[in-house]
């Protein structure tokens, strides 16, 4: 038996801006593969989202009705979790189709109907190449020549700590030695006194 269901498919806006037609067909022809019968697909907005999904700040909605039976709900919500595309869904059963749904649906198939682009501020950043082991290589290497010249080994923090540690000691030593020496001038004076 087949059920009537109205989906709401949020797209990447990514795939959109490549063509609307295009981003359709990727959530019909899902629906198409586990054969429900698609009643009307139409672009239904595009908005900026509550919180990011998948890096995205924006994204394009689909508002779909369709028959399929209950049977294939399960294959079908797995296709859509493994679209990439397709960024959330939701399905739910309806009763009917609503009465303007069919009217706004051909609208979009017209000639002249025109898609809105998504904003250019939720576009993809440009691709930075990654720096490659190579470059950290020479970069290690030139801070081992860096080290070197100060005396010191690249043997990281440790040999920071072992180098600061003889400088502490000869601190307290001299501190010592001023200290006692201090101790015997007093005591000298003392028995002096006596």
């Amino acid at each position: 038996m087949t059920n009537l269901y109205e989906g709401m498919f949020v797209v990447d806006n990514a795939v959109v801006r490549q063509g609307w037609k295009a981003a359709k067909a990727i959530v019909t022809e899902i629906l198409d593969k586990h054969e429900a019968n698609t009643i009307t697909a139409r672009r239904w907005d595009e908005r900026r989202l509550s919180y990011s999904i998948k890096g995205r700040g924006r994204a394009t909605y689909l508002l779909s009705y369709f028959e399929l039976s209950g049977e294939a709900m399960p294959a079908l919500n797995r296709s859509l979790e493994l679209n990439e595309s397709v960024l959330r869904y939701l399905i739910t059963r309806a009763s009917a189709v609503p009465a303007t749904e069919a009217e706004l649906a051909s609208r979009e198939e017209a000639d002249d109907f025109v898609v809105p682009a998504p904003p250019v501020e939720d576009a993809p950043a440009p691709v930075v190449e990654a720096e490659s082991d190579d470059d950290e290589d020479e970069k290690d290497d030139a801070s081992d020549d860096d080290s070197s010249e100060d005396g010191d080994s690249d043997e990281g923090a440790s040999s920071a700590r072992a180098s600061v540690k003889p400088e502490r000691e000869k601190v307290a030593a001299a501190a010592g030695s001023a200290a006692s020496s201090d101790d015997s001038e007093s005591q000298s004076k003392s028995e002096e006194g006596a």
